[in-house]
């Protein structure tokens, strides 16, 4: 676990787990990592953790410290967004739970009134942040100053996303949960005497009866609030979404991206329905008290703003289909215009929108041509119905012509060279079913280099490269890209990849490569082979 965080990579304890047995197993028939690693045998008792000759109590107390740093390092920046969340939901509660423990309406609900406005208190908070991580324009804006982009995780924001809804159904629970089954019953039955003289003046000086409170305008906004919630966060679980056709046959129909997309614009009346709720609360008759609005204005007027901005920009941008082509594994590459004043760096994404399919569904794509491209493209693969309907599209209108053999393709190199490991799953698919399907054929070459791992023969990687060796040898799948293409360390030497092409393809043409470049990643794929002299120089790539 600290050889991975030592070079930026992401490992679990079920792989450290694995990868730990892996090298005992290795060491116990004998043979050592020295073949696999380069390494010398005496040096296997460096690479074993000092916690392993230690006593039982003292190993664990060392094992479980070195665990803890290790986490602690690698994901610093979402413990401390969680713990600051945490602490605010945690402060907000408190203190308005403290200021209804001390009003006259407490001898009447007990504890009841106060757990409940502390619940709300959170809600009003969660109800107004839930909006700001998916503020994409807002949070692009925000990633580009570099200080703060180091202390925030951007990258999790859809993580954080469901973290605060999580908090949100946990509020509604306690908040509806108290009012129906605790503070509403108490007020009914409550004795006159003490109801007369403590909260009679809240109610018009009338006992009103369990189904005058739930039919109020508090109680029925209320319950629909939940239940239009209750709607959407259903539909936006993961089986909903991704795997409808594992649900019941009555429930999968109502399932799938769409419901997932349209359900969440729910949101519009739920806001309507809050603000309503808050104007209309029993015991806060003081506007200072009532102050909803006070949380949700300025990320509703953010969240519209951007809404408002993304509708003009669309119609500001309008792109024609060039080109279509599709590869193994339902795959869809479109190559469409570009549009005029249309910039943008590597690695970013857009959103597309296809008419003949859907005139509201938007979905994001990462842009797969460079910068200087006078041309757009993007690959999509088949996961939902939308990009099985434009999958089907464009393959019935006999668009998706595989025109590479035509060309006679002869050999193709992939370059990928990343410092994230996360990129990996960008084509990992794609990569795992050309190294299948280009096992005996042998036209297509693909090589990973992840920069964030030190350079191999370096101490401090040798650990991570002789498990990779080991899983390599045994299971034929890389541990850092997840793919049976195998990860170099550090970076390519071009000069010696491009000599290296030369003399292996002397008299040989490339006709075009393809060169993506970013802050992160560099793509380098040669699709053709060029010409290259006799001295083995390379000298059109």
């Amino acid at each position: 676990m600290f050889s991975a965080s030592l070079n930026k990579l992401s490992l679990s304890q079920d792989e450290a787990t694995e990868y730990t047995h892996l090298i005992l197993e290795e060491i116990q028939t004998g043979q050592g990592l020295a073949k696999l690693s380069g390494t010398r045998k005496g040096t296997l008792n460096d690479l074993q953790p000092t916690c392993w000759s230690t006593p039982i109590p003292t190993k664990h107390i060392q094992c479980m410290t070195s665990a803890a740093i290790v986490f602690f390092r690698a994901h610093w920046r979402r413990i401390w967004v969680i713990v600051m969340w945490l602490v605010a939901c945690a402060a907000l509660f408190t203190w308005k739970f403290m200021q209804y423990r001390q009003r006259l309406a407490f001898e009447v609900m007990g504890y009841c009134l106060p757990t409940a406005k502390g619940a709300a208190e959170t809600l009003k908070f969660n109800m107004a942040i839930v909006l700001l991580p998916v503020c994409r324009n807002t949070i692009t804006w925000l990633r580009r100053s570099r200080s703060i982009n180091s202390v925030i995780p951007f990258n999790d924001n859809i993580n954080f996303h469901k973290l605060v809804a999580a908090g949100i159904v946990i509020g509604i629970i306690l908040h509806g949960g108290t009012h129906l089954s605790c503070d509403i019953p108490r007020i009914a039955m409550a004795d006159k005497t003490i109801f007369g003289r403590t909260i009679a003046g809240d109610f018009g000086y009338h006992q009103p009866s369990y189904m005058e409170i739930v039919t109020s305008i508090e109680g029925t906004t209320g319950i629909a609030m939940v239940v239009l919630m209750l709607i959407a966060f259903l539909l936006a679980s993961r089986p909903s979404r991704r795997n409808p056709g594992s649900l019941p046959p009555l429930v999968r129909q109502m399932a799938g991206f769409n419901a997932f997309w349209y359900s969440h614009h729910l949101f519009i009346v739920v806001y309507v329905l809050l603000i309503v709720h808050s104007m209309f609360l029993f015991l806060a008759k003081d506007v200072s008290e009532k102050t909803t609005w006070v949380y949700v204005v300025i990320p509703v007027m953010i969240y519209f703003g951007e809404r408002i901005f993304r509708m003009v920009r669309s119609m500001a941008y309008e792109s024609k289909i060039l080109d279509a082509i599709t590869y193994p594994g339902k795959v869809l590459s479109l190559k469409m215009t570009k549009p005029p004043g249309f910039r943008y760096q590597s690695g970013m994404y857009v959103f597309v929108q296809c008419p003949q399919v859907s005139k509201f569904e938007w979905h994001p794509f990462s842009l797969t041509s460079a910068p200087d491209d006078d041309h757009l493209s993007i690959h999509i693969r088949s996961l939902g119905d939308w990009s099985y309907h434009v999958y089907d599209m464009f393959h019935e209108e006999g668009c998706a012509a595989n025109h590479h053999s035509a060309n006679g393709l002869r050999k193709a190199y992939f370059y990928w060279v990343t410092r994230e490991q996360g990129s990996f799953e960008w084509f990992r698919d794609i990569m795992r079913e050309v190294s299948a399907q280009d096992s005996k054929q042998g036209v297509v070459e693909m090589y990973n280099y992840l920069t964030s791992v030190y350079q191999e023969g370096d101490k401090r990687s040798v650990l991570i490269s002789a498990i990779q060796a080991l899983h390599f040898a045994r299971h034929g799948i890389d541990i850092i890209s997840k793919t049976p293409v195998r990860t170099h360390f550090s970076r390519p030497n071009w000069p010696r990849v491009f000599h290296g092409l030369a003399r292996k393809h002397i008299g040989e043409r490339i006709e075009d490569a393809l060169s993506v470049k970013s802050s992160y990643d560099e793509i380098m794929i040669p699709s053709f082979l060029s010409d290259v002299s006799k001295g083995g120089r390379v000298a059109d790539i």
